[in-house]
């Protein structure tokens, strides 16, 4: 099992940017899909961002343009960069790390973006 701890989270002005990491511990991350996911208040987790082991990605429509996901294999860390961040984008982040029939998640990290 892979233990995950995010960091990077804080409180932004609207416009703002902030980078997200997601450090593993007790396994390489190597062969996981990586994702990052997002909780408002009163609102169901979803998926903000995703990047498979060999690369690829995917983005929640909302975020597309404004955050981008990578990797560093050598670090055992994923990132999030986000851009242009909005009121909206306001919710605890959440890492993921998958690989069947694994799923591992991260504690958190709250991002707030102030108008």
């Amino acid at each position: 099992q892979v233990q995950l701890v995010e960091s990077g989270g804080g409180l932004v002005q609207a416009g703002g940017s902030l980078r997200l990491s997601c450090a593993a511990s007790r396994s390489t991350l190597r062969s996981y899909t990586m994702a990052w996911y997002r909780q408002a208040p009163g609102k169901q987790r979803e998926l903000v961002a995703r990047i498979s082991d060999g690369g690829i990605t995917n983005y929640a429509d909302s975020v597309k343009g404004r955050f981008t996901i990578s990797r560093d294999n050598a670090k055992n860390t994923v990132y999030l960069q986000m851009s242009s961040l909005k009121p909206e984008d306001t919710a605890v982040y959440y890492c993921n790390a998958y690989r069947y029939p694994y799923d591992n998640w991260g504690q958190g990290t709250q991002v707030t973006v102030s108008s």
